[in-house]
C-alpha cells in the first residue's frame, strides 16, 4: 500500500462528499424541490472531482519522481503504472 501526503485530506473531502450524498437521499426521499437536490448533487460531484484530481496528480507528482533508477534508465513498471493512471484525468 502507498501513503501519499495528500491522502488524509482526500479522505476528509470524500467522508463530507459521503456526508452530503446521504443528504441528498434523504432530500429525494423527503420531496425537496428537484432544484435542491441538482444542487446538492453539483456539490457532491464537485468534492468527489477534486478529491479525484488531487490524488492522481500527487500519485503523478510520486510516481514520476520515481521512474527512473540510480542509473538514469525508466523503471517499465513505474512507466505502465503512469500509463494506467493517466486515463481517470
Amino acid at each position: 500500500m502507498s501513503t501519499h501526503d495528500t491522502h488524509p485530506a482526500v479522505i476528509k473531502r470524500l467522508r463530507r462528499a459521503g456526508g452530503h450524498l446521504s443528504s441528498v437521499v434523504a432530500m429525494l426521499e423527503g420531496g425537496k424541490p428537484c432544484l435542491e437536490v441538482a444542487q446538492q448533487l453539483q456539490a457532491v460531484e464537485k468534492a468527489i472531482t477534486q478529491a479525484k484530481k488531487t490524488l492522481i496528480q500527487d500519485h503523478l507528482d510520486h510516481c514520476l519522481s520515481h521512474m527512473v533508477d540510480a542509473k538514469g534508465r525508466a523503471r517499465p513498471d513505474s512507466l505502465d503504472e503512469f500509463r494506467q493512471i493517466t486515463k481517470y484525468l
